[in-house]
């Protein structure tokens, strides 16, 4: 009977263990496929294709920017981005910044810090954080909504 009792405690940690392993397993091939998606996005954004660009927004996204207020549609993030990012300003993710978190029956949250550095001068200037939230379909994935706040100028260390 004690030896039963035993068993059970064992039992219950290896299955929560082998279950944690596979969320870890699972969460590790989300990041990696949401990474890779983000830097298409941003691939695009850099080199001002806006068809590509565009194409990984739903049509009905809503973007969230501390200082340029809301839209809510992919045609005015696009028609944004082509005025005020386009050959002017290239994005740089910062790599240990980013994290992702499954959305169950739904997607995935995207968050991280990314610096803005200007094209004609070469100098980065900007950092801001950013929140994506990613929507799994049959087509693929679409970016949702969009949050990018905490602007400030990048300090001397960050440069």
């Amino acid at each position: 009977m004690t030896l039963r009792l035993l068993a059970i405690p064992v039992v219950l940690v290896s299955s929560l263990s082998a279950g944690a392993a596979r969320a870890g397993d699972e969460n590790a091939t989300l990041t990696a496929e949401i990474l890779a998606l983000d830097g298409k996005v941003f691939d695009a954004y850099n080199r001002c294709d806006l068809k590509t660009f565009g194409n990984f927004f739903s049509p009905s996204v809503e973007f969230y920017h501390e200082t340029g207020g809301a839209t809510f549609d992919r045609k005015t993030v696009v028609a944004s981005t082509k005025k005020y990012i386009c050959h002017k300003v290239r994005r740089e993710p910062i790599a240990a910044s980013l994290k992702v978190y499954p959305i169950k029956n739904f997607g995935a949250v995207e968050e991280g810090e990314h610096r803005f550095c200007q094209i004609e001068s070469g100098t980065c200037e900007g950092i801001a954080k950013f929140l994506i939230i990613w929507r799994k379909r049959a087509g693929g994935w679409q970016i949702t909504r969009v949050v990018s706040y905490g602007h400030r100028t990048l300090t001397e260390g960050e440069k």
